[in-house]
């Protein structure tokens, strides 16, 4: 088992003064059979008049707040605890014919039914044509699921580039394949439509990625960024093969789950809406995902005027 103590900070700025605030933040990792989060705390400066911690409908841990003083920067920091497990796969459910991971299909298989949903199309993974022939390479009939799948992850790990610039928030799967580039969350939503176009269902993750420095460097602090993957549904079970294309592994116990969802959309970091007459804002975002010896209680946040969740 790993140890890790995750931080991750939102920072806006605006021109002008921002008269009304309304947000939701997914930042708290999930608790899972393979990962316990031991503590965790959320603050958000300025105070915010109503912060509400609640679970969304994929059972993300989620938080919303309202914030109505003017106000001309806004912060969120988030610090949690969490251990992590290798997690465990059924392996009759890896060999099984990914053909049976369709649930719409196979509905009366255990756990079609909530599997069903992420079989379907979601705003920012369309059934795109070039996607749904590009994953059937990888789904030749009667193929094992855990290979198939693995194989989708592995070709787009060596077809697609990593490229910053490449793609948009705004960017479709379209977009993607047609440029063979973007990020993270871009290759992820291309395994999902490969998938998806072919009836497997399949759900997008979002959280973090333990990183080493480069040789002979030390951790910069604050120098780690929030990640994406994706995992595909074990046929029979309510169990979910995790994989990531952007390094071409399965996910391990160096990945910490924050949220699930359909698509980004769904488990974005932080997301909401400004009432202002500010033409201009900028965006900080800093993370960082330190290896720590065993689970310890959070340092005492910096004194500066917050509203805190607490879990």
């Amino acid at each position: 088992m790993r140890h890790y103590r995750v931080w991750h900070r939102t920072a806006y700025t605006y021109s002008k003064p921002v008269q009304d605030s309304v947000g939701l933040f997914h930042l708290v990792p999930r608790q899972l059979p393979w990962q316990h989060v031991t503590a965790s705390a959320v603050t958000v400066d300025p105070q915010p008049g109503d912060i509400s911690p609640d679970v969304d409908y994929f059972g993300n841990p989620s938080t919303y707040f309202h914030l109505t003083d003017p106000h001309d920067a806004l912060a969120i920091e988030a610090a949690s605890d969490v251990s992590v497990e290798l997690p465990a796969y059924d392996p009759e459910a890896l060999a099984s014919p990914w053909e049976r991971a369709r649930p719409l299909v196979h509905s009366d298989l255990p756990h079609a039914w909530s599997a069903a949903e992420y079989a379907l199309e979601s705003p920012r993974v369309r059934h795109a044509a070039a996607a749904t022939e590009y994953g059937a390479q990888s789904l030749t009939p009667g193929r094992p699921l855990g290979e198939a799948a693995t194989d989708l992850m592995q070709r787009i790990f060596r077809d697609f580039e990593y490229d910053k610039t490449a793609t948009t928030v705004t960017s479709t799967v379209d977009d993607a394949m047609r440029k063979r580039a973007g990020v993270c969350q871009d290759f992820a939503h291309v395994a999902l439509a490969c998938l998806r176009g072919n009836g497997v269902a399949a759900r997008y993750v979002s959280g973090y990625l333990a990183t080493q420095p480069p040789p002979r460097k030390e951790r910069v602090f604050g120098a780690d960024a929030s990640h994406a993957w994706l995992a595909v549904w074990l046929p029979g079970t309510d169990q979910w093969l995790a994989i990531d294309p952007t390094n071409d592994q399965w996910a391990n116990d160096r990945y910490i789950t924050v949220a699930w969802g359909r698509d980004y959309g769904d488990v974005s970091p932080v997301k909401g809406i400004i009432y202002t007459k500010a033409k201009k804002s900028t965006l900080r975002v800093q993370v960082d995902v330190a290896p720590v010896e065993a689970p310890a209680d959070l340092p005492a946040a910096p004194p500066i005027s917050r509203a805190a969740v607490t879990g």
